[in-house]
Formats: structure tokens, C-alpha cells, sequence
């Protein structure tokens, strides 16, 4: 059972203009970008075009992206770590051990596209978003 762990950028609504910075500094492929509106996600009519879920590959890395409505961002919080796994007993055990002695922002939860989802920030104030692959 392989967790991958990828750095995420969560924007306070500049993203596309943060993916063109990282994409020509770095080099970097777009492989995907979707908006809120494109992506189907319920919204206001104000962030419809804002990023939803967006995904430069570096190399043999990869960055994703998104503008984060409900999430208040500051400089210095807009970087977290997401972990997929594949399967849902894996994604639990993993959260409840990132929660313990911590807070969870998005309660672990199935959702239209995964069937686990949530977000915690752990006791060292390290925030991480967790879902298991479809």
C-alpha cells in the first residue's frame, strides 16, 4: 500500500497567476487545471472561474494548485501536504494519527470525488489534506 505525498499550494485567489510563475521558473508541464465552474463545485458566482484543482509536473515531481475560498490564507500558511492513498481504511488510519493532538479543518468525508477526503493540521501546526483515490 503506497501513500505519495505532494506539496499543495492553496492560493487566496491568485493561482493561475502563481501557476504561470512556477511554470516558467521552473520549467514546469501544466497537466491539468480545472475551475470551480469547470469542476462542477457549488460556489458563488465570484469564484466560478477561480481554481479548483490545478497540477504542474516538474521533472519527476509534481505541485498542485488551488484557490482556496474557504480556507483563510496568510504568507506562510499557503503550503500544505496532501497524501493520497489507496484505499479508504489506510486514509483513516492516517488521519486519525495526524489528528491526535491536532485540528481538523475538513472533516473526513466522502465527497463527489473521493471516498475519503479531510483535512487536519497536526500538533506541529504541519496542515495536510488526505483522500484516497477513486
Amino acid at each position: 500500500m503506497t501513500l505519495q505525498i505532494t506539496p499543495y499550494f492553496l492560493m487566496p485567489g491568485n493561482a493561475n497567476e502563481a501557476i504561470e510563475f512556477y511554470r516558467n521558473v521552473l520549467g514546469a508541464e501544466l497537466v491539468e487545471k480545472q475551475t470551480y465552474a469547470d469542476a462542477g463545485i457549488p460556489c458563488q458566482d465570484a469564484i466560478k472561474e477561480h481554481i479548483a484543482h490545478a497540477l504542474l509536473k516538474v521533472d519527476d515531481s509534481v505541485l498542485q494548485f488551488s484557490d482556496s475560498p474557504t480556507i483563510p490564507t496568510e504568507p506562510g500558511s499557503l503550503l500544505n501536504l496532501s497524501i493520497t492513498s489507496p484505499d479508504v481504511e489506510k486514509t483513516n488510519q492516517v488521519f486519525a494519527q495526524l489528528e491526535d493532538g491536532g485540528t481538523v479543518r475538513h472533516a473526513l468525508e466522502k465527497t463527489a470525488f473521493s471516498p475519503a477526503f479531510g483535512t487536519v493540521t497536526d500538533r506541529f501546526g504541519v496542515t495536510f489534506t488526505i483522500m484516497t483515490l477513486p
